[in-house]
């Protein structure tokens, strides 16, 4: 998180807050005034035509050149100008997500819900995980489409005006939304205590984690997915949204429970655990590169 100077914190407080959320209201507004797949594709212009203009897009070259050294820096071009087109929908797609809830049958193409539904019918504490692809919202509404209430946590924007704008539009997501911090944490043991399910964005960088090789690299992962489901013995389904062709469409994939190790060591499970996941975003990277957010600091510079 940037740091800034007790001035500029001052006015962000009393004015600058106020003029970002102004601006972030005005452009919901006017999304929402536009079709949903209209709206998508308005977005995926934007983040074309400005994303390659940020210093974010530095990074996520940088971090392209060393997760994918194999291609060729054409391929990372267009690799990087699919991922800020997939950013810009993500972020225009945000006021129709109660129309993509609404239209599900005809915006989504559902595989593998059985392994959702199953973790709905258990009876037992149950996790569910995916990464920052497509549009990685839909992964909890999948989940309530197919009658699993789960508990998710999310970082708060430091605007507090824009937070509630958001928190207005994930509630088409139908999950138990939980700011970051101690008191999500303790939340989420709640919820698993009671024989409730998580789910779980498992590849952002987190320094309190642990490193563990992704891409090719170590990262800073966090363990609180094997944290859980080794205290639990809880099962971990992963969830794969992939964004289609023209417009807010998508295939949601669930898979089965992954093969987690449940004895022996625990640190050593643990990292075990945390590298099957790694393993398993690596796989839908390769896939999908331009959906995935290369803007992110996954890795240490």
């Amino acid at each position: 998180m940037a740091k800034h100077s007790a001035l500029r914190r001052r006015f962000d407080r009393t004015l600058g807050y106020r003029i970002e959320a102004a601006a972030v209201f005005l452009l919901f507004g006017f999304l929402k005034l536009l079709p949903a797949d209209t709206a998508s594709d308005f977005g995926g212009w934007v983040g074309r035509t400005l994303g390659p203009r940020l210093g974010a897009s530095r990074k996520a070259a940088r971090n392209l050149e060393r997760a994918l050294p194999e291609l060729d820096g054409a391929a990372h071009r267009r690799i990087l100008m699919a991922s800020w087109d997939n950013l810009g929908r993500t972020m225009a797609e945000y006021p129709h997500l109660g129309t993509i809830a609404a239209e599900w049958d005809k915006r989504v193409e559902m595989r593998g819900a059985e392994h959702i539904r199953a973790l709905a019918e258990d009876g037992k504490p149950g996790l569910c995980i995916t990464g920052h692809f497509a549009n990685w919202e839909l992964a909890a509404l999948a989940c309530h489409k197919q009658g699993l209430d789960i508990a998710i946590v999310y970082r708060a924007p430091n605007n507090p005006w824009v937070d509630r704008l958001l928190a207005r539009a994930r509630g088409s997501l139908q999950a138990m939304l939980l700011p970051k911090g101690k008191e999500a944490a303790r939340g989420l043991v709640a919820t698993m205590r009671r024989g409730g399910h998580v789910g779980i964005l498992v590849d952002q960088k987190l320094n309190e984690g642990i490193p563990v090789p992704f891409l090719g690299r170590d990262a800073m992962t966090g363990t609180l997915m094997a944290d859980l489901a080794l205290r639990h013995d809880a099962p971990v389904v992963p969830i794969r949204v992939v964004r289609q062709p023209r417009g807010a469409r998508f295939r949601i994939e669930a898979l089965p429970p992954l093969d987690l190790p449940r004895g022996g060591d625990r640190s050593e499970a643990v990292t075990a655990c945390m590298l099957a996941a790694n393993r398993l975003l690596e796989g839908w990277v390769r896939e999908t590169p331009g959906q995935w957010l290369w803007q992110h600091r996954r890795w240490p510079d």
